[in-house]
């Protein structure tokens, strides 16, 4: 049985519910992180190049893929792609990311809203030592019951939203969420502007000083932003199939980048005035790796920066209910994929699918969980446990992977072509695809991304100069 495609009621709904599957922790947590390591100002400045000249043209191929087959990523290749062709093996491994995303984000997002019931109950008191905070959250880790309940928390309140119409109730819930999380935002970061030593930490995080630039930091920023807006596995295609054809989807594609990107700059606007009043993480503006390396910055430095604050326990909270707002805007998108690529591939209903597909992320987001406590010494090579190892096969091999392809398509003869992408996404209102764009798209393009994944696949095992 084919299932009647849900749309979307808005323009306004469905650039929230996109952007909402591209912010996530990532932003808030890897990219003041990522940038604190690599120079600040200068790092900010290569990524929003990148950002334009790499993410910009994949995300309008993604909306254009979607729209053009109105199916979800595991089916749209069969509409689209020529007699005989075997470009849809893509799609079944897009499905594949997507589940392997959330075997590991599910359980990232138990830790916010746990961290956000800390904050409530009062768990973190004024003078507390930098040990006792550590201990709250090894603790947290060392509790495998408490983990799987959380994620149980999360996966049961994701698929029960994505469970109604994506109009109704999906598109709105997305709304008032993703309204709040930029209010919240816009809160947090005044408050930073009032601190001590923001003008410091705006200089260090703003303000470019190339000598601190290597081919580290081109990297990283290629690499970040590649990866915040979650390209390559089919996350944008499923939105592009759910809206109209009144607006052209570059033009769409910008106004998404430029949410997510908002949200990732003003993080650091929240973060680096607080950790360079009330640490020394950023001494003589250089980044301490061993204190705020992995996710102490948050779990471990920030509950210290609110203790110090006036009414901490107030910002403490406000901040986890931002970050667990960001969390769940990419779990209810990335969710309502999966169900889409059931419910395209085996022709069930929509309850039947969430019960099934909720289920199936439960199970396989176990092992994450246990990767910190009971399977804690499990050996993964130079891969620091469970979770990773999956973020390393997702971010590092099926993203850069995933997105080549997608380029491939969109421009070779053998594929979609050229000209059925620019058709479609041309089609409506707004800014649209140029000609002269072929060659880049075509030729420069896949380049960049094949060095993207190079250092992807190699980054981890090799420390590059």
């Amino acid at each position: 049985m084919e299932n009647k495609r849900e749309r979307l009621g808005s323009r306004l709904g469905f650039i929230l519910l996109s952007a909402g599957c591209a912010i996530g922790i990532g932003n808030v947590w890897k990219f003041p992180y990522v940038a604190g390591q690599n120079g600040g100002g200068a790092f900010v400045l290569i990524y929003l190049v990148f950002l334009a000249i790499m993410g910009l043209p994949i995300m309008s191929m993604e909306f254009s893929l979607g729209r053009a087959a109105q199916l979800s990523p595991a089916k749209l290749y069969h509409k689209l792609e020529p007699k005989g062709a075997k470009w849809h093996a893509h799609g079944y491994i897009s499905l594949i990311g997507n589940v392997m995303l959330m075997m590991f984000y599910t359980t990232v997002s138990g830790w916010m809203l746990i961290y956000f019931c800390y904050f409530i109950g009062g768990k973190f008191t004024k003078g507390m030592s930098s040990e006792a905070v550590e201990g709250v959250f090894n603790g947290m880790l060392a509790n495998p019951w408490l983990l799987i309940g959380f994620v149980a928390i999360v996966t049961v309140v994701g698929f029960l939203v994505c469970s109604f119409n994506v109009q109704n109730v999906l598109e709105k819930i997305s709304k008032v969420m993703m309204t709040s999380l930029l209010l919240l935002i816009i809160v947090l970061a005044i408050n930073s502007f009032t601190l001590e030593k923001s003008g410091e930490a705006l200089k260090f995080y703003l303000i470019p000083d190339f000598s601190k630039v290597t081919f580290a930091t081109v990297s990283a920023a290629m690499c970040q932003a590649f990866f915040t807006l979650s390209l390559g596995i089919g996350s944008m295609a499923i939105f592009g199939s759910f809206i109209s054809k009144d607006r052209a989807l570059l033009g769409e594609s910008i106004n998404v980048a430029l949410l997510d990107t908002f949200v990732a700059i003003a993080s650091g606007l929240i973060i680096f005035p607080a950790v360079f009043t009330h640490t020394n993480l950023y001494a003589d503006s250089e980044l301490n790796t061993d204190l705020a390396a992995g996710p102490g910055l948050i779990f471990n430095t920030l509950p210290q920066v609110f203790n110090n604050m006036w009414g901490g326990r107030v910002w403490g909270t406000l901040f986890f209910l931002f970050m667990s707002f960001a969390a769940l805007s990419t779990i209810f998108a990335v969710f309502q994929n999966i169900l889409s690529c059931t419910q395209d591939m085996f022709g069930w209903s929509k309850k039947k699918a969430c019960v099934i597909d909720g289920i199936a992320i439960f199970l396989l987001s176990i092992p994450c969980v246990l990767g910190f406590n009971v399977l804690s010494g499990l050996e993964l090579g130079e891969l620091s446990g469970i979770l990773s190892f999956e973020d390393y096969i997702v971010s590092n091999i099926l993203l850069p992977g995933g997105s080549l392809i997608i380029v491939l398509f969109c421009t070779l003869k053998k594929g979609w072509g050229f000209d059925n992408y620019m058709i479609e996404a041309n089609t409506g209102k707004g800014i649209k695809v140029k000609r002269w764009m072929k060659y880049y798209m075509k030729f420069v393009l896949p380049f960049i991304i094949l060095a993207i994944w190079f250092v992807s696949l190699v980054g981890p095992f090799v420390d590059f100069i």
